[in-house]
């Protein structure tokens, strides 16, 4: 169904991305809201409440590649932030890219891996290259997505030395930018900067007893290796972002340079706050809803004050997912495991051992992808197809394993949860088995060090979208949208072609 386009043609057009927002999380906290951020959206713009992104594996990187792209993983190329490479034997970035330098940083990235055009890119075509596209985000990968192939900057934070960073891909790199860096850069500000909460902490719903009586302070002491990556994981990271987007809105006169039509694309960030001491996080992630609904409102401040909320286009969504598992203290006795994955990769390479002879059979164990060293096992002359599906049966006996299955089950599958795991895996990244792991169990992959340890939750929320432009009547659908419809449906609002490889049509808006 075709969309209403809005009259009038926009100037500017505002794209943000918050990680792990949710839709209860608005909803509770929408009394201690001001006016101007979230309000606003659900006041003026078409709400959705429950976008279904369809796949089970998402994180940051990934489900902004399908907000951009509206297709999912498997075909984007963009299934999780990082994958398992066997020809180096290490993990690396889904956007790594040798031939790109970086600015600020010695990582080499761009959107060569991102194999479909973006929102981004399809409106950089249809002005043929007048407007201009800019992506401001701390995670790089987020913010190379949000500026696609076509952008004129992606920028991000570098979590190693606390600059505004950025590729050689893009031809540029705002001055704004640069004299943030030398003038006012994060690392020179970081050991003077605390998060404490807004409010009392009673004044926050829902807050336990035992943290009514002493509010957080959080810091970022230089000693600590993760400082800018904990910085990255605050409110203080969003307001960072927001002050960067209003620099970017006054000084270089977005939305005000003819008929063009620019891009500006923001990645923020509601997830939980990992780094608290006890594990429980509720009074921080209420305060981040409230200073994210504050930088909102500034930032819609702005573009009225500069461009004018009737020449913009604005969409906010989440990612799709929400990462809150801790590992429980042992006294609450819930049922738990912990499962090794250099273990687990030991005893499947002497099964094969006993059945083949020596050798290495096995290569990896990475987010739940068993990899085999294929090089090995086809000089035994040995079907590898035949390895995976012994793999996956040995797996399937080990305590803390859910099921597994092997890659060509996969392909193959017809039942609702394979094909779910269809959209989202890429046989050309994925290894030869994925694991699905109980949930309550604590998996170990401690073949480097030191160990990545992930608490298993699957847990479902709800995840929100807005769209907010001139024209399109407020309303609220309560229905479950299709995440890949999102794409699609800003481009019909801004009449453009949707994304090349836009896997939905445009929802019917009033």
């Amino acid at each position: 169904m075709q969309a209403q386009a809005p009259g009038g043609r926009p100037k500017l057009v505002v794209g943000i991305v918050v990680d792990q927002l949710r839709t209860d999380y608005i909803e509770y906290l929408q009394k201690l809201f001001g006016e101007n951020g979230f309000k606003k959206l659900m006041r003026d713009g078409a709400y959705m409440r429950d976008v279904d992104f369809g796949v089970p594996l998402l994180d940051k990187a990934s489900g902004t590649a399908m907000v951009y792209t509206g297709a999912y993983p498997a075909f984007n190329g963009v299934p999780s932030s990082s994958f398992y490479d066997p020809a180096t034997k290490k993990r690396r970035p889904a956007l790594l890219d040798d031939k790109s330098v970086g600015n600020y940083t010695d990582e080499t990235l761009s959107p060569k891996g991102l194999r479909l055009s973006t929102v981004s890119d399809e409106l950089a075509v249809e002005g043929a290259g007048t407007g201009a596209v800019y992506s401001i985000a701390t995670d790089p990968q987020q913010a190379i997505i949000m500026a696609g192939h076509a952008g004129n900057s992606a920028v991000w934070l570098n979590e190693n030395n606390g600059k505004w960073a950025s590729t050689t891909y893009y031809r540029e790199t705002p001055v704004t930018v640069n004299n943030r860096n030398y003038g006012r850069s994060v690392a020179e500000r970081i050991d003077t900067m605390q998060w404490r909460p807004v409010l009392n902490p009673p004044a926050y719903p829902g807050t336990p007893a035992h943290k009514r009586q002493t509010a957080f302070r959080h810091s970022f002491p230089s000693s600590d290796r993760n400082l800018f990556r904990m910085f990255s994981a605050t409110p203080l990271a969003n307001e960072e972002v927001t002050d960067i987007a209003i620099d970017y809105l006054r000084d270089m006169r977005l939305g005000n340079r003819g008929d063009a039509i620019d891009m500006l694309n923001i990645g923020l960030t509601a997830a939980p706050y990992k780094y608290v001491n006890d594990g429980d996080f509720r009074t921080e992630l209420a305060d981040s809803y409230l200073r994210l609904d504050m930088q909102l409102g500034r930032l819609f401040d702005a573009i009225d004050r500069y461009v004018g909320l009737g020449n913009t286009v604005i969409f906010l969504t989440g990612t799709g997912y929400y990462d809150d598992a801790v590992i429980d203290d042992p006294k609450y006795r819930i049922p738990t495991g912990d499962f090794s994955s250099r273990r687990a990769l030991s005893l499947l390479n002497s099964y094969f051992c006993a059945k083949y002879g020596n050798g290495d059979y096995v290569d990896a164990l990475y987010d739940g992808h068993l990899y085999l060293d294929h090089a090995n096992i086809e000089a035994k002359d040995l079907d590898p197809r035949k390895l995976a599906d012994e793999s996956r049966d040995f797996l399937c006996r080990m305590s803390g394993v859910h099921t597994a299955y092997s890659t060509a089950d996969i392909i193959q599958g017809i039942s609702p949860e394979l094909q779910a795991l269809r959209r989202n895996i890429d046989p050309k990244t994925a290894g030869d088995v994925y694991v699905e792991f109980a949930p309550g169990w604590n998996v170990a992959y401690d073949n480097d060090y030191p160990a990545d340890t992930q608490a298993m939750r699957t847990a479902a929320t709800l995840t929100p979208a807005f769209i907010m432009a001139p024209g399109l009547a407020p309303q609220t659908i309560g229905e479950t949208v299709d995440a890949t419809a999102l794409a699609p449906t800003v481009s019909r609002v801004l009449r453009i072609r949707s994304p090349n490889g836009a896997h939905d049509k445009p929802l019917a808006l009033d």
